[in-house]
């Protein structure tokens, strides 16, 4: 996640150079974010000031803030150009609860946005294999490989293939419970293009 951050970081400072746009960068206790304008769209990246409400899911009764390997606690990136605009938010908790316990509280919260799927290693985990908007467990793997890309995570699923909301499961070593809470809003054509349509 870090590393796609700064890579879109950086195209975007190059754009900006070129066209002699603003380039705005802040760093504070409360996170670091950098926005960039240009004539043709823009660029925000915000760490560490996502919370899980601002993803619209619930934080698990009790759990933490958690930085995880790459030191994040969240991110939130959106970017737009003309008619293409990918948003990506995520936010890194943990909880001294088991998985099933945190599995089953978020099985309940993502169903606020339709059906709900189980994925593991690219493949449905049970019944149902697809969400009414047609989002399985196929959709999204390229498109949010930065932010995890452990083939053993676990994720719950639900939406359709432009507006997702995630719960990735991370394996750990320990007894507490890692998570991510992820909303992806992709650009216009992704529903088609997953089809093969586009």
């Amino acid at each position: 996640m870090k590393d796609g951050i700064v890579i879109f970081t950086l195209l975007a400072v190059l754009v900006a150079g070129a066209a002699g746009c603003k380039v705005r960068v802040n760093k504070s206790d409360d996170g670091d974010s950098v926005k960039i304008a240009t004539p043709f769209g823009g660029l925000s990246v915000n760490k560490d000031q996502t919370s899980a409400a601002s993803l619209g899911l619930p934080a698990y009764p009790g759990s933490v803030v958690d930085s995880g390997n790459d030191g994040n606690k969240s991110a939130n990136v959106d970017m737009g150009f003309g008619s293409f605009k990918l948003r990506v938010k995520v936010a890194n908790y943990s909880s001294a609860d088991n998985r099933d316990q945190v599995l089953a509280f978020y099985r309940k919260a993502l169903s606020e946005y339709g059906t709900v799927i189980e994925c593991s290693g690219g493949k449905a985990v049970g019944s149902p294999a697809v969400t009414v908007e047609g989002l399985d467990c196929d959709h999204s793997d390229h498109e949010h490989n930065s932010v995890h890309s452990n083939p053993n995570d676990l994720e719950l699923k639900a939406g359709s293939a432009r507006h997702q909301h995630l719960v990735v499961f991370h394996d750990g070593d320990n007894a507490a419970t890692h998570f991510s809470l992820i909303a992806l809003d992709l650009p216009h054509g992704v529903d088609n293009e997953q089809k093969g349509t586009n």
